[in-house]
């Protein structure tokens, strides 16, 4: 068998749905119609650091109008006081606390529900508190649902990174979302099993959300912004993926060591199945790693540089810093070792936690 040519097949893949996402990612711009509320929703729980300039930018929207609710979800810092202190002063501000957590609901997911229930937009934006919208992102998203019928909106905002662990890990969501998802999550393609959302930047058109039971019909699980997404093309609408770029910031994780639990946590419900996770082995270290193997054959040489070249335009289109480029051998290693980590610690039913709460462990299928 000749290696290095079945190395360059299976970068071809990769290659090819790249070009296509990265020229078709929709970029959003515009106004909603007169008497579109957005509703900015935000989960919090131990968010002090974050929570001040998260509002700070959700409260400099333009171009509809908008009100900010706020979900302390058990903190025991000072992110409760601080929300406070933005509704006094501003009549958009409203703090939610959430009730106790029932069984069977995961954390963020619970906040999320409870949330939609106090919100009073006709657009449910859902966010972390580590993003910051750009100052047009809530009427830009609004107005691509409504002029389009997309009931649910997402987009990876732009990353930042100051590690070089966050370096390692955090460049992996694009470039699996935009190189080996065909369509790349838009709405031309209704199948809920290609569906994707990131949870970090999500709107919902209200009716949609409520016909759908939102995050009550996903109360389990994790990854709650891609099992949302399926779920809303399962029940007959449709979601998109758009360039976030322009609509908003995020720092998601502070270091090798927080990146790894967060992805994790994630990869129990994505790649890290008995039957997925091989088959995604052999697709990632057959493209990106087992060339390196194959030097000095010249196709192994064009399928790394291939790869590099797709990593590159990658990073152009979503801006992230151009040193992490030089790492994405070493970042398909470390996603994978991620992955396969997962996949064990389930296999031996060990628990995985986020911000203090423990979740039990979950077989794939």
């Amino acid at each position: 068998m000749d290696y290095a040519h079945l190395a360059l097949a299976l970068a071809l893949l990769p290659a090819v749905f790249g070009v296509i996402n990265l020229r078709r990612l929709p970029r959003l711009a515009g106004r909603p119609p007169e008497g579109t509320l957005v509703s900015i929703l935000i989960p919090a729980r131990n968010e002090a650091a974050n929570i001040g300039p998260c509002l700070e930018a959700a409260l400099a929207s333009t171009g509809c109008a908008i009100e900010v609710v706020v979900m302390d979800d058990g903190s025991t810092d000072a992110t409760a006081e601080i929300v406070r202190g933005y509704a006094a002063r501003d009549g958009r501000v409203r703090l939610v606390t959430a009730p106790s957590l029932p069984p069977g609901w995961t954390g963020k997911v619970h906040a999320c529900a409870r949330l939609a229930e106090a919100a009073r937009g006709t657009h449910f934006l859902f966010i972390d508190a580590d993003v910051r919208l750009s100052p047009h992102a809530a009427a830009a998203m609004a107005a691509h649902s409504v002029a389009h019928n997309i009931a649910l909106v997402s987009g990876v905002p732009r990353q930042e990174m100051r590690s070089l662990g966050e370096g390692l890990t955090v460049p992996f969501i694009n470039f699996l979302l935009l190189c080996y998802l065909p369509f790349g999550g838009r709405a031309i393609q209704r199948k809920p099993s290609l569906a994707a959302a990131c949870g970090q930047l999500i709107l919902v058109e209200r009716r949609a959300y409520e016909a759908t039971g939102g995050h009550s019909t996903i109360k389990g699980v994790l990854h709650d912004a891609v099992a949302l997404a399926r779920l809303f093309r399962e029940r007959g609408h449709d979601t998109e993926i758009v360039d976030g770029t322009p609509l908003a910031t995020c720092r998601m994780y502070e270091g090798f060591a927080q990146a790894w639990s967060g992805f994790i946590k994630n990869a129990r419900e994505g790649m890290a199945t008995p039957i997925g996770l091989p088959i995604w082995t052999v697709l990632l270290a057959g493209a990106h790693l087992w060339p390196w193997a194959l030097l000095p054959d010249p196709e192994a040489i064009a399928t790394i540089l291939l790869m590099f070249a797709l990593r590159a335009a990658v990073t152009l289109r979503t801006r992230e810093p151009w040193w992490t480029v030089p790492l994405h051998p070493l970042t398909v290693i470390v996603a994978l070792a991620i992955q396969w980590t997962a996949l064990l610690r389930s296999a031996l039913g060990l628990q995985s936690g986020w911000k203090g709460r423990a979740y039990p462990a979950t077989r794939g299928a």
